[in-house]
């Protein structure tokens, strides 16, 4: 696996400042982020533990996962998480033509809103206060292109990027220094970026609970994003 950042040098975010690479906050208050579910055992159980801390999160959903799993796709939101898309396909957006990659971000926000729309009608009580305000977009491998930032942009999409990689992605590393970059390189505003997804439960299963519980401890607050 190519070397990466678990934490995104400020450089970075004044090169991109259109993208949203943390939510600056004078408050202690984190924003957990989930990519690449829905995952019909490792979503209940994050989503489980979120509630045991009274957290909010933001999940970046595959679409064609939130098609295979719709049942889990509804307990997110259920549970007052905010939804993101992630794709349909989890595309390389540097490795994919433009239209192609930009079809496939319009499948899933078509999947999400019909989704809002179908599920309004069968559980009016449960998702009355249920509001989707923001078209949240984060790019697999936060890999995209100019033209298709420029799109999404100009199509009243948020760009999330990240301020804090856990690397539970990352089956090189252990599930203890998966947890450390949770916790050393996070600050006040910081978004965090853990996956629900078979590959990083290893590291997520350890890390997850310790991180809950640190920034508890520490009078930090978790948000979603919106």
């Amino acid at each position: 696996m190519k070397s990466y950042l678990t934490k995104t040098p400020a450089l970075i975010k004044e090169i991109y400042p259109g993208y949203v690479w943390d939510m600056r906050s004078y408050s202690k208050e984190i924003y957990l982020t989930f990519d690449d579910g829905p995952h019909p055992k490792i979503t209940p159980w994050v989503l489980d533990l979120l509630n045991q801390f009274q957290a909010k999160a933001s999940f970046f959903c595959v679409g064609d996962n939130i098609l295979k799993h719709p049942e889990t796709f509804q307990k997110i939101i259920e549970a007052g998480h905010a939804i993101g898309n992630h794709t349909f396909n989890h595309l390389n957006g540097w490795t994919t033509r433009t239209n192609q990659y930009l079809e496939n971000v319009e499948k899933t926000e078509q999947r999400i809103d019909s989704f809002f729309v179908e599920q309004k009608g069968k559980s009016e009580k449960r998702l009355e206060n249920i509001v989707r305000n923001s078209k949240l977009f984060r790019p697999p491998y936060g890999k995209i292109r100019k033209k298709q930032a420029k799109y999404l942009l100009e199509n009243k999409f948020k760009i999330i990027m990240w301020d804090v990689l856990s690397g539970d992605f990352d089956t090189k590393i252990s599930p203890e220094k998966c947890y450390k970059n949770s916790i050393n390189r996070t600050q006040m505003g910081s978004i965090i970026v853990f996956h629900d997804s078979e590959k990083a439960f290893d590291r997520l299963e350890y890390s997850l609970p310790k991180t809950l519980e640190y920034f508890s401890r520490n009078g930090y607050k978790f948000k979603a994003l919106s």
